[in-house]
């Protein structure tokens, strides 16, 4: 904590940039951002991506206040960056660099303003070496400027407000406090659902928590498959996080797996009522009905099996046409058009593109589980032993959480049995089920 803390104030992820391509603002501030402010002596600290839905919360103001200097990336002219760049510059006279993509037409009011360009190739930083280097002489000059916020430049009587040293103190804590308890919920996800808890009891009152170690508790309950306790959890919370579509659809998948399905359903239909077809929120109610087929295949109860099975594959079929970035609405709808009794033959429209969707999205850098587990099943959907022992590798190294090989199993167990009832047997699908149920033993 010795050096002087920048913030950052950028979009996140990939955002479509007009009729551009998509830029990955990730890798523009792992690769460009991030090295450029350590490399002016300075300290990184970027807003907690699971901010969801642009809270505006009292740790934000407080980096957008005390933070002595920070980054605004004006690109795509996001209103959250837009908005905090306007609070940056009432209190901050100075210490503020502005970049933004090279070609990029800004709104009128902050066009006039000194601005730095860097370049992007298929939305990936290009020219690295010389826009990192550009970037950190514009922090050191900023070290020195006496002021770059048009507020300060233009109304000569205006002072800024007095920001003690103490506070500033608090608030460095507060950051600190705010990376060691992640890196605390870490470990305790690896030693099972009390250390979790545990560390619940020791945040206290979870309303008056920050809101990025608010989620990663939440999602950390997740990750141990703690599903009551996720659900009591939004019960704690804030209601503006409450209220926002990350946890509203976080909650009905631990309400689905926790036996409440319907209220579950509840709060995806809303949802979609609210903010119209989504991948994510199509694909959790398509996980519900999935359940409920199965749940009436155990009981015998074959015609409600079969119209819950269609309701299934409409709503991952739905959430895959709503983003066909999204490969993983898609790979559970042609997974269940090839169990369905006949199969459905719209698998065959749909393979080719999510095989596209999934090869893009790890032909673009920093692929997770999800991607190498769809690859896999592509493959075997296909009859491809080799490619599917191969892309199994790729699987097992890439786990993070217990329930991800879990899931995974469960759907090869659910395509090899389909198949073994039309007489088609393959025991290599055996081998790949068992390995992905003992590596989740292992975690």
């Amino acid at each position: 904590m010795g050096h002087p803390l920048c913030f950052v104030l950028m979009p996140f992820g990939k955002k479509r940039h007009g009729s551009r391509n998509l830029i990955d603002f990730d890798a523009v501030y792992n690769d460009l951002i991030a090295p450029a402010i350590r490399e002016a002596e300075l300290q990184p600290l970027r807003a907690d991506e699971e901010l969801v839905g642009g809270i505006i919360h009292k740790p934000m103001f407080e980096r957008l206040i005390l933070c002595e200097y920070a980054v605004a990336d004006l690109t795509t002219a996001n209103a959250n960056v837009f908005y905090e760049l306007g609070v940056r510059h009432g209190l901050r006279p100075c210490s503020t660099v502005l970049i933004f993509t090279e070609g990029s037409r800004l709104p009128f009011d902050v066009s006039p303003l000194r601005g730095l360009p860097y370049q992007l190739q298929d939305g990936q930083p290009s020219n690295i070496e010389e826009n990192k280097r550009q970037l950190v002489a514009r922090l050191q000059e900023a070290r020195n400027a006496r002021a770059d916020s048009p507020v300060f430049q233009l109304v000569s009587d205006l002072n800024p407000p007095d920001i003690s040293r103490l506070k500033t103190d608090v608030f460095r804590d507060s950051v600190e406090y705010s990376v060691k308890m992640k890196d605390k919920l870490a470990v305790a996800r690896k030693q099972g659902i009390k250390e979790v808890q545990r560390i619940e009891k020791e945040l206290g009152l979870i309303s008056n928590v920050e809101t990025g170690v608010v989620v990663d508790l939440f999602l950390s309950y997740r990750a141990v498959e703690d599903w009551k306790s996720m659900i009591t959890l939004v019960e704690k919370m804030s209601p503006p996080l409450a209220a926002t579509v990350m946890i509203r659809e976080q909650l009905a998948l631990a309400l689905n797996r926790a036996g409440k399905d319907e209220r579950a359903q509840t709060i995806l239909e809303a949802l979609l009522q609210e903010r119209g077809p989504s991948s994510e929120t199509y694909g959790l109610l398509g996980r519900i009905y999935k359940d409920r087929w199965e749940a009436a295949i155990r009981e015998g109860n074959n015609l409600a099996a079969k119209g819950l099975l269609d309701k299934a594959i409409d709503a991952y079929h739905q959430g895959f046409e709503a983003d066909w970035r999204d490969a993983y609405p898609g790979i559970n709808a042609v997974i269940l058009m090839e169990i369905r009794e006949p199969p459905d033959n719209r698998s065959l429209q749909l393979l080719p593109v999510v095989q596209y969707s999934v090869e893009r999205r790890i032909a673009q850098g920093k692929p997770d589980y999800w991607d190498y587990a769809t690859r896999m099943e592509l493959a075997i959907l296909g009859g491809n032993q080799e490619e599917s022992m191969k892309a199994l590798c790729d699987v097992l190294a890439s786990i993070r959480e217990i329930w991800e090989p879990k899931t995974t199993a469960h759907s090869i167990r659910l395509i090899r049995e389909a198949r073994e009832r039309r007489g088609k047997m393959q025991p290599w699908l055996n081998e790949i089920e068992e390995s992905l149920v003992k590596c989740a033993e292992k975690k």
